[in-house]
């Protein structure tokens, strides 16, 4: 699977960007596809062949960087450049890497199926979650 390849430093939120603050709940890194556990109520991040259903299911990118219990901020939706290099009008989709995001080309075998965005240009994501529960 190739996911993209973010540079932290270089996500930033659209103007129309849907923000919010919360806690982390491990270590994150800005670009990485996050979910919000609803047993500790903390951004974690989310895996596309995760046990754990919800954990399969991203609804936001970190925009800032954190570790365990400090705050960060994400994006839930809106435009985003997320820091890496994409194909523009593909549309993108959650990893089997914890956090990852990848092209629906990778997608794989035993994946749940949940799209992050769309790419509007080499470098923007339109933000657009919807996760399946299919997996292939």
């Amino acid at each position: 699977m190739t996911d993209l390849s973010v540079t932290a430093a270089n996500v930033v939120p659209g103007t129309d960007a849907r923000q919010e603050v919360g806690v982390a709940g491990e270590t994150i890194t800005a670009g990485q596809a996050l979910y919000k556990s609803s047993t500790t109520g903390k951004w974690m991040k989310a895996d596309s062949n995760s046990a754990t259903a919800e954990a399969r299911a991203a609804t936001a990118i970190a925009l800032t960087g954190s570790s365990l219990n400090q705050p960060i901020v994400v994006q839930t939706s809106g435009t985003i450049t997320i820091g890496a290099t994409m194909t523009a009008g593909i549309q993108y989709y959650l990893s089997d890497t914890a956090g990852g995001i990848c092209p629906v080309a990778d997608i794989g075998s035993g994946e749940y199926v949940d799209l992050v965005g769309l790419s509007t240009s080499t470098t923007v994501m339109t933000l657009n979650f919807k996760y399946s529960g299919v997996s292939l």
